[in-house]
């Protein structure tokens, strides 16, 4: 395992060999700094510790830390590794500075220092702090911020900015163990929020502290690993902005793979931050990278929640925002939120084995834009799901619907169901009241930039009621081959719309059914088959709908992790 990882770290170094790093101006060391500090790795180490060393391009904003740039949350991150892993390197007068400015950063709290007016990240930027280091409380500069401000101040002996921070850090990190994360499953910010703690991790002399760092780690990791499969990242996701609905595509795939791997072809575009897990001594429990390659029996199926965002404000943390849940088959993962998506959450995403390149997805939303179809709604969206059987009901009169599929996939339509064939995995798509219009050609234009594989396909809702779809899938190891699958949906399956009107509708499948009574502003009223579903049972941040304690296991407030999977137990508690 060892030996993989650090072939794949050759790639990642090999492939930023030599190249250009950019400048230190605002926040620019978020890309920078990584980028030099993977250069110097290569070889080039005059070049990259003169950059690394040089004067900031803004110094005149920072003479209270000696020109030094203790200011964005994503130069934080890079400075701790520049001082605490490359610091070696670094001419004694530079690394000196380095401390001293530290040392006049955490002499008292910087998050409650004040300039005397607000200051920018970048050119353009809104979120500006009047504060020494950045204010800015999103979960990932969030465990930068502190992660940094910890140790700088253990570095320098500032006792008192120490313990803040590290009650702080452990706060944050055992809110994970109770109710989730607030920023859950990004397919962005996850990387980043990891990157943050491994320099805490491999920096803290407090060994508390790294033990705590540790046990985020190992949190952070599992939560990704439930998502990721074979350099993809699909179910439900927070902070989606549709750029990762392909292999590789995601930041936080970039960074997991180097832990899991698992996929038919190499990172063609690793990410800079990746130096943050070359140069950690981290690495994920072999439970949790068994997990990633969904090393467990299945099918399985989680019903899992999620926290609200500021789950730090009082009353907040009193009940999850969002009831996730996530079918595991042979050949494809599932996702549905019982709201669906919204603001900057994914509420349904699917993923299908795919031999050449890894995973294939799918994505069904309401709305009309296809850039913002991991993320679109127009309002009104329930989603009932049971096992492989899933209900998509909204309310609105005349709903554009839109879906997300590769070019590859077969697309017929009998009965008035549209099957959509692929590599293994098989769907039946059944219309409420909609009116499917067929492959757009202007909307797939308009995603082929980054998605020049894949397209969409448009629907309209008809009538003056509700609309929406029933889905069915299906793979060999439970329908034989495709042909016996589409024989027995078309034989056996039965989608129930008498009660309309009423908003109640009942898919029958060819095993198991699932059935949704619309709710406008409350939790959708669901059936799992014939058994009326009880949201308060699902509360657990992680949990298997049969009951059992696998593959992955949290429950709500509880304080415990656990994972079974590839033959590996694994359990951590953090109060």
């Amino acid at each position: 395992m060892e030996a993989e990882f650090q072939q794949r770290a050759k790639q990642v170094i090999t492939k930023f060999a030599g190249k250009k790093y950019g400048t230190t101006s605002f926040e620019s060391e978020k890309r920078s700094y990584p980028k030099a500090m993977i250069d110097f790795l290569a070889g080039n180490r005059d070049k990259a510790i003169a950059f690394l060393e040089a004067e900031d391009a803004d110094a005149k904003s920072h003479p209270h830390t000696l020109g030094i740039d203790f200011y964005s949350s994503f130069t934080l991150k890079g400075q701790v590794r520049k001082y605490f892993y490359f610091g070696k390197y670094l001419s004694p007068e530079y690394r000196q500075r380095m401390r001293q400015a530290m040392q006049l950063l955490t002499a008292e709290d910087p998050l409650k220092r004040r300039f005397p007016e607000r200051r920018k990240f970048w050119a353009r930027s809104t979120d500006n702090c009047d504060s020494w280091v950045d204010c800015r409380n999103t979960d990932n500069l969030k465990a930068m911020r502190n992660s940094a401000v910890y140790l700088f101040a253990e570095e320098t002996g500032n006792e008192a900015t120490r313990q803040a921070y590290k009650k702080r850090i452990h706060r944050n990190i055992s809110t994970l163990y109770q109710i989730g994360q607030g920023e859950w499953d990004s397919e962005t910010y996850l990387g980043h929020t990891v990157t943050a703690y491994l320099n805490l991790y491999d920096f803290a002399k407090d060994k508390e502290v790294k033990s705590i760092a540790k046990a985020g780690l190992d949190w952070l990791l599992a939560s990704g690993a439930v998502k990721y499969w074979r350099g993809g990242f699909g179910g439900p996701t927070k902070r989606d902005y549709g750029n990762g609905n392909c292999v590789w595509c995601a930041l936080s795939t970039n960074e997991l793979g180097l832990y899991f791997n698992d996929s038919p072809i190499d990172d063609p575009k690793p990410h800079h931050d990746s130096v943050h897990l070359i140069t950690s001594n981290y690495r994920p429990h072999p439970a949790i990278v068994a997990l990633a390659k969904k090393q467990f029996n299945k099918p399985a199926e989680l019903l899992n929640s999620k926290p609200t965002y500021e789950n730090w404000k009082p009353g907040n943390d009193t009940a999850p925002q969002f009831h996730e849940t996530l079918y595991f088959g042979h050949t494809f993962q599932l996702g549905s939120l019982a709201k669906g998506s919204g603001g900057d959450w994914n509420g349904f995403k699917m993923m299908t084995f795919n031999s050449k390149h890894g995973v294939d997805y799918f994505i069904a939303a309401t709305g009309s834009n296809p850039k913002k179809i991991s993320t679109s709604s127009v309002g009104g969206d329930n989603i009932a799901q049971y096992r492989n059987l899933v209900i998509f009901l909204n309310d609105k009169l005349e709903t554009p619907f839109q879906f997300f599929l590769p070019k590859s996939a077969k697309i017929e339509t009998k009965n008035n169901i549209t099957f959509i064939r692929y590599e293994k995995t098989w769907l039946a798509l059944t219309p409420i009241n909609l009116d499917i219009k067929g492959i757009n050609a202007d909307k797939t234009s308009k995603i082929s930039k980054r998605y020049s594989q894949d397209q969409i396909i448009t629907a309209t809702g008809t009538g003056n009621t509700y609309s929406g779809f029933a889905l069915e899938i299906g793979e060999k190891k439970t329908h034989g081959n495709f042909q016996q699958f589409q024989n027995s949906v078309l034989t056996k399956s039965r989608l129930d719309i008498n009660q309309i009107n009423n908003g109640v509708v009942e898919y029958k499948g060819v095993v198991g059914k699932v059935k949704l009574q619309h709710q406008a502003l409350d939790l959708p009223k669901v059936w799992r088959n014939g058994n009326l579903h009880d949201w308060k049972n699902h509360f657990a941040v992680y949990q298997n709908s049969e009951g059992e304690k696998i593959p992955i296991y949290q429950g709500w407030k509880q304080g415990e992790l656990r994972i079974e999977a590839g033959g590996y137990k694994f359990t951590r508690k953090l109060k």
